[in-house]
């Protein structure tokens, strides 16, 4: 090979170098902006194939959705009470440009400045509120006034911040001893109270359960006497009546109730005269 062709070779190398130097492409999800020398030019890409110059440099910003979560972060609440919070960010690059000329340091930087402007403000929120409210309110008590000055930090930084929400506040570890204690005394004193109107209440069904026993026992024991007055009145009329009609059957029925009454018992010993008229019906049975 000649010196003639090595020329026009070497030309074409350089050309295709300059083009691999000086071509890109930038996707969907990314931003490109070109840097020269450090410095950020005015404008960026949009997706597909663009061309720069050798000398200048393509940095790529994420262009999605990004977030992150604070966890674990100490705040106080009123009365000085310590709150351990999680805290979550949403946010996107909006100005690449601006993103990096802010000097934050790329995605971790910015991430770690606005996590400061809101530990910032969550700071003055939840120092005015007690543990009750901050729970109950809404977004963990990111309000809409939160939001709006937290924008300009954000824009600041070339990002829009989407979302904060707290998603959890717990006490401290001794502010929660303390709110467990509590709690167990409470819980301890609302039982002994449950256990003292429970041992009234069965007192008092166990005494008037007592006074209705006694009212039917009562009832029933003045209705049996009265029964049994009624069937003894009915028996001595019967009896009346029976014994009126053969008197001598009466004399005969009592005397052998008295045999029953008086013969009955094993071991009984009965001292009396034969001859007298108690074994009258012993003596002639066959006679009576």
């Amino acid at each position: 090979m000649n010196e003639r062709m090595l020329a026009p070779l070497a030309a074409a190398v350089a050309v295709v170098v300059l083009l691999c130097l000086s071509l890109f492409t930038v996707g969907e999800s990314e931003f490109a902006v070109r840097t020269r020398f450090g410095a950020v030019q005015d404008g960026n890409y949009a997706p597909g194939l663009h061309w720069c110059w050798p000398f200048e440099r393509i940095e790529r910003v994420e262009r999605r959705v990004l977030g992150q979560r604070m966890q674990g972060e100490p705040l106080l609440a009123s009365g000085q009470q310590g709150l351990s919070v999680d805290i979550d960010l949403n946010w996107r690059v909006r100005d690449p440009g601006a993103f990096l000329r802010s000097g934050a340091g790329g995605e971790q930087g910015v991430a770690v400045r606005l996590a400061e402007a809101v530990r910032g403000e969550l700071k003055g929120v939840y120092a005015q509120a007690p543990l009750a409210q901050l729970i109950a309110a809404p977004r963990g008590g990111v309000s809409g006034d939160v939001m709006a000055r937290l924008g300009p930090v954000a824009g600041r930084l070339g990002v829009e911040l989407l979302d904060v929400r707290v998603k959890r506040v717990d006490p401290a570890d001794d502010a929660a001893s303390a709110i467990y204690g509590r709690m167990q005394s409470a819980y301890a004193a609302q039982a002994r109270q449950v256990r003292a109107e429970s041992a009234a209440e069965g007192n008092r069904l166990r005494a008037e359960a007592e006074r209705n026993r006694a009212e039917i026992q009562a009832a029933a024991n003045r209705d049996a006497q009265r029964l049994r007055g009624e069937g003894d009145a009915q028996a001595a009329a019967i009896y009346a009546r029976a014994f009126g009609v053969n008197p001598e059957f009466a004399a005969f029925y009592r005397t052998l109730q008295a045999y029953r009454t008086a013969l009955g018992r094993e071991g009984d010993i009965l001292v009396i005269e034969p001859d007298g008229d108690f074994y009258r019906f012993l003596r002639n049975p066959a006679r009576h």
